[in-house]
């Protein structure tokens, strides 16, 4: 295609283009990219799922990629620059998928543990997730828009949950909604001016934020000075006329339900939308597609092919980011790092004590120095140490380019005095684990063979295949991808060779979003097609998984056969409930089968017999993923009691979670050591064994609270949609700011995270404000000391007290914050941290502005937001008000 598009004018281009055309530019032809309109050269861009990296734009055959942290472990960095760096990789991981557009971040608020997507979002805390003057998602956002690729700042707003998340209506105050829920996006807007936004799924006061004018037009375009483009997310449209004239640009995916000529042109015969807003819509539309093509001329107009990029570089970054990320929770005397030889390194010693609990008695148990040259005995425990779990479940999933396990990463990373030791302890998957790894296809190939036919027209396969596809996963999914010249109807045939490790009994799983069967061998093994059953695969469209055991021989491959259909099962009661609906697909999954009780006292035997325990349990992608909600803070299967029983059999154990949110810890006192990892990304065995050996000295700290218990949590018995209604019953007290009203000791708080060094604040300095209006900036300064023996970094928290405006207020509140980095033991390192007009506002819900009241206003300086260590104030001497930005 030309590029003179590139140089056109867009009130020309709008004149001559044809109704219908103009219809078509505000909705999309496919899932991935907008509508190109050729008799005008003008041409189509493309987006991605993020936000932790750049799937491309096929579930079916994706293009491998890098996948970085997920974003509760970008923000346990508390690293602006960090954050930034991250988001200009992901930029060049955009574009060599060909796409110039990113769907991210996410900057909705973890008001609940158990959110399906809370990984994705930053924080519990507005201002972490929005950070005045170096905000985490203004610095994600201008990382990706300094190298040209566009960020997508989403779910705006109130998309905090997964529960029918299309229908239910957020109750939520006013005040709550602009110091909680518009926080961030505001902020976001303030310092990064993203270039697109997304709606949310669900409404707010009764009306779908998709299609409702105060937050599109009111507060998004009118006060906050919003220029780019507005989309829905996918299938999030809920009407043509009111999501049009309500300012939503673009609805997603394609081809569109709502925005057809049939239709939009019905609404404009009836007036209900009126030709001037399509205009409109399109000028707003084509002046960032123009944009974007300016500014990636050489991938808008491109060979449009997706590849993977490579290198020791990359593998280096997101290994730092990861390790960045982790948190240590607890490390009672020093059990971390792990050493070869008790006591080689004074610089970062291990514990001198096993401290264990027997009945009612605590017993000291010294530990035996390894003698020179003898090797230290490491047991690995627990169903995710041989896992890939890089990431959570939903939008944010993708095929990786490699994946580092941390039992791959612990052994290769490890000195060379240890030796190692793995039993799995227990299982805790959801589904069966993917084979993909196991199988070739019938000429040898990597992975198996797809094939789709079309159907005659009794319904059957007919003929020879009109495609086939050799893919590297057994979940295959059809919602992006269909190869041309299918019939209505269809089937997918797929085959392959199964070649396992261990010759035993292993169980088989069969998922669908559709109908399907499995044959081993050539015998009907598994039939998920005749009578089906709802579950929650592909977002609760599909099947629950329909399992089936098997023995299969180490030295004799099983021939793997799966027949597919896009059709609906035989009528029955809840024929209409399976599916296929928005997506199709279908997942094989298997695993050996183990005796529970024997794993797991296998587990509690190796622990006792070793020097040392690392445990590495959690959820997975499975677990924790868009499109539900989890049901409960305790880990899957028998992790608890598995964790439990291994830390009385050998206290000398740290505990490593790989989890997006929180979990509960009910054995937290019978181990030594734990450490919040994340979903780490590929890279997420390497960073563990970085923390784990010392090689890198945690400094992440919580964007989030760790409650003892569900019922701690200030959503507890709000997180589910109840008539149509999610009422936000904790109102500003999310988080931190409800424990510390209701003087509730969570099991670990926000912001808090150790170190292998120690820290001391002191000299603590708070200006006066250097005007009283919306222009007032406040420094706090204090010295930063390292009082340990080994070089580290640490976060400086800056909590603000309101005096008594007259309405119920958290009494701490997180306004600023600081990252020294790499402070040597024994140096002292300056840090000022600037307060804004933000720091001291508050929103008036009669006057509908942000308002400052006179008093004197508390300074609350520390190393979390329950480990305050220093105290100031100032004081504001005159009032003021401001809306917008």
């Amino acid at each position: 295609m030309s590029r003179s598009f590139l140089d056109a004018s867009i009130p020309v281009l709008l004149s001559n283009l044809s109704t219908d055309e103009k219809i078509s530019l505000l909705g999309a032809p496919n899932w991935w990219n907008t509508t190109p309109v050729e008799r005008l050269e003008i041409t189509s861009i493309r987006m991605s799922d993020g936000p932790n990296g750049v799937r491309g734009s096929s579930h079916f055959v994706s293009t491998p990629a890098q996948c970085l942290p997920c974003a509760t472990s970008l923000a346990s960095t508390f690293d602006v620059d960090l954050i930034q760096q991250a988001g200009s990789f992901l930029a060049e991981e955009a574009k060599i998928k060909s796409s110039v557009v990113l769907l991210a971040p996410t900057c909705n608020i973890q008001r609940n543990p158990l959110g399906g997507r809370a990984f994705e979002s930053f924080s519990e805390d507005p201002h972490l997730s929005g950070k005045t003057f170096g905000t985490l998602a203004a610095a994600y956002v201008n990382g990706l828009q300094s190298k040209n690729v566009a960020a997508t700042i989403k779910h705006f707003v109130g998309n905090d949950q997964e529960h029918e998340r299309t229908a239910a209506d957020s109750v939520v105050s006013d005040r709550a909604l602009r110091e909680i829920y518009l926080y961030p996006f505001m902020l976001a807007q303030k310092l990064a001016k993203p270039w697109a936004f997304m709606t949310s799924y669900g409404r707010i006061g009764g009306v779908h934020v998709a299609e409702n004018p105060v937050f599109l037009q009111d507060i998004l375009r009118k006060e906050w000075g919003f220029d780019g483009i507005v989309m829905s997310d996918w299938f999030g449209t809920y009407s043509v006329d009111l999501a049009i004239n309500a300012g939503m640009d673009l609805e997603m995916p394609g081809p569109p339900r709502w925005r057809t000529p049939l239709l939009v042109n019905h609404m404009l015969s009836s007036q209900k939308v009126l030709l001037s807003t399509i205009d409109e819509r399109v000028t707003t539309l084509l002046t960032f597609i123009q944009r974007q093509a300016r500014r990636n001329p050489e991938v808008v107009y491109g060979d449009g092919k997706e590849r993977t990029r490579d290198t020791p570089e990359i593998r280096a970054f997101a290994r730092k980011l990861a390790a960045e990320g982790m948190v240590l929770l607890k490390n009672d005397n020093g059990f971390l790092p792990l050493k070869a030889n008790e006591g080689e390194d004074v610089e970062a010693p291990l514990s001198a004590a096993w401290i264990s609990k027997r009945g009612h008695a605590t017993v000291l148990l010294p530990l035996t120095p390894t003698p020179s040259g003898q090797s230290r005995r490491i047991a690995i425990i627990g169903p995710n140490a041989k896992a890939g779990v890089i990431s959570g479940g939903g939008s944010a999933a993708l095929k990786a380019s490699y994946i580092v396990t941390p039992y791959d990463g612990i052994v290769a990373n490890a000195p060379k005095e240890f030796s190692f030791d793995y039993e799995v302890g227990c299982y805790a998957h959801k589904f069966l684990p993917t084979l993909e790894n196991y199988l070739t296809t019938p000429t040898g190939e990597p992975g198996w063979l797809c094939e789709f036919y079309n159907h005659d027209s009794s319904g059957q396969p007919t003929g020879s295949s009109i495609a086939s596809f050799v893919l590297h996963d057994t979940r295959i999914k059809l919602n992006d991808f269909l190869p041309p010249g299918l019939t209505e109807t269809w089937t997918i045939k797929l085959n392959g060779e199964l070649r396992v490790e261990k010759s035993a009994e292993y169980e088989l799983g069969l998922t669908v979003a559709g109908r399907a069967k499995l044959w081993v061998n050539g015998k009907m093994t598994i039939d998920n097609w005749t009578k089906q059953r709802p579950g929650e695969f592909f977002y609760g469209q599909g099947t629950v998984e329909e399992k089936a055991t098997v023995t299969l021989e180490s030295d004799k491959p099983a021939h793997i056969y799966v027949e597919y259909t896009n059709t609906k099962p035989p009528a029955g009661p809840e024929s209409d409930l399976s599916q296929p609906a928005l997506m199709r697909g279908v997942r094989l999954g298997g695993c050996e089968k183990i005796d529970p009780d024997k794993a797991l006292e296998d587990a509690v035997d190796l622990a006792a017999s070793s020097d040392s325990v690392i445990i590495v349990a959690g959820l997975t992608p499975e677990w924790e993923s868009e499109g539900f909600d989890r049901l409960t803070l305790d880990m899957p299967g028998r992790q608890n009691e598995l964790i439990s029983r291994v830390g009385k059999a050998n206290p000398n154990a740290v505990v490593c979670l790989q989890a997006g949110s929180a979990v509960s810890m009910p054995w937290v006192n019978d181990v030594s050591a734990i450490i919040q990892a994340w979903y780490s990304g590929n890279e997420a065995g390497n960073a563990l064994a970085d923390v784990l050996f010392g090689k890198v000295n945690p400094s992440g700290k919580l964007p989030l609270t760790l409650p003892v218990r569900e019922e701690d949590a200030p959503a507890y018995l709000s997180t589910r949609s109840e008539n149509g209604k999610i009422h936000y019953r904790e109102d500003l007290f999310v988080g931190y700011k409800w424990y510390q009203a209701r003087d509730i000791k969570p099991l670990f708080a926000f912001g808090h995270g150790l170190s292998y060094t120690t820290f001391s604040f002191s000299d603590l300095s708070v200006s006066e404000p250097s005007s009283y209006d919306a222009n007032l900036t406040v420094s706090v300064s204090l010295a930063v000391n390292n009082t340990g023996l080994v070089e580290g970094s640490e976060v400086v928290q800056v909590y603000v007290s309101l005096p008594d405006i007259g309405l119920i207020t958290p009494r701490l509140q997180l306004r600023g914050f600081a990252k020294v980095k790499g402070l040597q033991p024994g140096l002292s390192q300056t840090v000022t941290i600037t307060l804004h007009k933000y720091a001291v506002s508050y929103w008036d819900e009669v006057k509908h502005m942000w308002r400052a009241k006179v008093g004197e206003y508390g300074v609350s300086v520390g190393q979390s937001s329950d480990k305050i260590l220093l105290k100031g104030s100032f004081e504001l001497k005159e009032a003021f008000e401001w809306s917008g930005l």
